[in-house]
């Protein structure tokens, strides 16, 4: 299937709202989803670690920060920065360790970006894990905002739950096993169910 674009992604959107009423009703109320594409480097899943556990507000101004201390966010640029730099950029003691092996492996060439590009979700998903810092949650927020991927599923996302609980009308927020089987029917397009379903969750606002 083809990668994520604009076309793609209201394409998608409007299959979607034929075959499900709730995300139907999201796309008449606000229109078809923002992409939210983020170009596929070490500086955007570097973003995305920062963003683990904390407000995506809190983990932008931490990368504004760290993006004004050195020329560019590269992974040579990165190792050049000591613990206090980064504990006053944002970066935790556990976070400045998982952006430092990331940055190593890159540089000696034991991590490839370019080539996870190129594998199947589930090769491409199980290379991100394998990196130090970088759980399910980072690897599938990668796959769908970077690399654009159309029927990744981030089941564990607490935004996403809570967007499907309140369109649903369950009795709570769904457990991550209730979320894989739930967006079973959106195949093989559940990243645009995700889109619609955070987008939803902002209230419209992209």
């Amino acid at each position: 299937m083809r990668a994520l674009s604009e076309t793609v992604l209201a394409e998608g959107a409007a299959i979607l709202s034929e075959r499900d009423p709730d995300l139907a009703g999201v796309v008449r109320r606000y229109g078809p989803p923002p992409l939210w594409a983020r170009e596929p480097c070490f500086a955007t899943l570097l973003q995305i670690i920062l963003e683990q556990q904390v407000s995506l507000a809190s983990a932008r101004a931490a990368y504004g920060r760290l993006d004004g201390v050195i020329p560019a966010v590269t992974p040579e640029a990165f190792l050049t920065l000591d613990d206090a730099t980064l504990r006053a950029v944002g970066f935790s003691r556990q976070k400045a360790g998982y952006g430092r092996s990331l940055a190593a492996a890159l540089i000696d060439g034991s991590f490839d970006l370019d080539a996870v590009a190129g594998l199947p979700d589930e090769r491409a998903r199980e290379e991100l894990v394998g990196l130090k810092g970088v759980g399910p949650w980072t690897a599938d927020t990668y796959l769908l905002m970077a690399l654009g991927r159309p029927d990744v599923w981030p089941a564990g996302d607490i935004a996403l739950q809570a967007a499907v609980r309140d369109l649903k009308n369950l009795p709570a927020r769904p457990s991550h096993d209730e979320m894989v089987g739930l967006a079973e029917v959106w195949r093989p397009l559940r990243a645009v169910a995700a889109r619609i379903l955070w987008f939803h969750y902002l209230g419209g606002k992209g």
